[in-house]
């Protein structure tokens, strides 16, 4: 059992926030993003994106290009990325009783066949409500209208067509995209990783979108380290912060599990002095989430709301590769808490003045 997440029992129970005392209020972490710089569409390469380089050490940061982060990793480091794969999560449909439209959107797998969903128009999704997809090929009955409004759903299909939900999406549904980017994709593979593997994430982790297998090749030649997490992303990541003071704010929870061979590579490489490079701040949180008051690694599955913000005393992350995120949002708390807020509100009023490219498609940062 780990102290700093208090009472959590290993592979089922969720954990919670970490509180750490802290008087910072949401608008403290708002700036001024002219809408033109939201990033509509990928780079033409993926590691030709800009990357901006934050050192703690150093009072400015430094302009690259994202195939250049080789040149800031040592032998010794290790990259951790998560390996979840975006799922086609967008189902468009109807009532069954009035053919009335309806989308849903899936945010969390509960067990084979049954969802946590955003169900539009939530009028339409009461309790025993009927919805159809596919045309006809996918039966959904809602179950449950949780506080939050989203709702506990259950499919029904031809198992014997469809051996898992995640065949018959692949089927009818669609890769949902952040509500950001208005522009139609012609490439939707570019919102996946090049290392995607394990289907379960309603958004892309974004800050592995960078990498080619060629440059990871590269970094691997170079002796770095490479192991996979998975977390599974849900909307949550896209919800704003509502409440006035951050610590009151209740952080979404996520599925995530980190295997015994990655949690010995992350220690054994740290404790020779090598650091651990989270790519994106799903990576990092899982590895938050694991970390013992040491500092060390361990193998574990379950559900963790942890949230990360100022104040924040980091275990097992040393550098943190990361996209530019949403004002006032949990990412832009978390990747505060490791800069220094001061320090990141500055960096991004360069980033505005040096017309990088924000969010999803947007350009990288390498905060050491």
């Amino acid at each position: 059992m780990f102290p700093h997440l208090k009472g959590v029992l290993m592979n089922t129970d969720i954990i919670v926030n970490e509180k750490v005392p802290t008087g910072l209020l949401t608008s403290d972490f708002d700036y001024e993003l002219p809408e033109e710089l939201i990033a509509q569409t990928p780079a033409e390469r993926r590691d030709s994106s800009r990357l901006m380089v934050l050192d703690r050490s150093k009072d400015a940061p430094e302009h690259h290009v994202f195939s250049e982060i080789i040149d800031f990793l040592r032998p010794e480091d290790i990259l951790v990325v998560n390996s979840s794969r975006v799922i086609p999560a967008r189902l468009l449909g109807v009532t069954e009783k009035t053919g009335s439209p309806m989308e849903l959107l899936l945010l969390k797998s509960l067990a084979p066949g049954r969802w946590e969903t955003l169900v539009r128009p939530g009028k339409r999704a009461r309790e025993g409500a009927v919805l159809l997809f596919g045309d006809g090929l996918l039966r959904v009955t809602v179950e449950e209208v949780k506080d939050d409004g989203n709702r506990v759903v259950s499919f029904d299909y031809d198992r014997s067509r469809f051996k898992t939900d995640y065949e018959l999406l692949d089927r009818i549904g669609e890769l949902p995209l952040p509500p950001y980017i208005r522009k139609k994709q012609k490439d939707l593979s570019r919102y996946q990783t090049v290392y995607a593997k394990e289907e379960g994430s309603a958004a892309a982790p974004t800050a592995g979108l960078h990498f080619t297998p060629e440059l990871l090749d590269r970094i691997r030649e170079k002796g770095v380290g490479y192991a996979e997490v998975t977390l599974h992303i849900g909307l949550g990541t896209f919800r704003p912060v509502k409440e006035k003071k951050i610590a009151d704010h209740l952080m979404h929870t996520e599925h995530f599990h980190i295997d015994g061979d990655a949690a010995a590579e992350i220690n054994r490489r740290r404790a020779a002095g090598g650091r651990v490079v989270a790519v994106g701040t799903t990576s990092c949180r899982v590895l938050e989430s694991v970390a013992d008051e040491n500092g060390v690694v361990h193998a574990t599955e379950g559900d963790t709301g942890i949230f990360i913000y100022p104040g924040y005393r980091f275990r097992a992350v040393d550098a943190l590769i990361t996209n530019f995120h949403l004002p006032q949002s949990t990412l832009l708390m978390l990747v505060s808490a490791l800069a220094g807020r001061e320090r990141i509100l500055k960096a991004y009023e360069t980033a505005v003045k040096e017309r990088y490219r924000f969010f999803s498609f947007g350009d990288a940062m390498l905060i050491l």
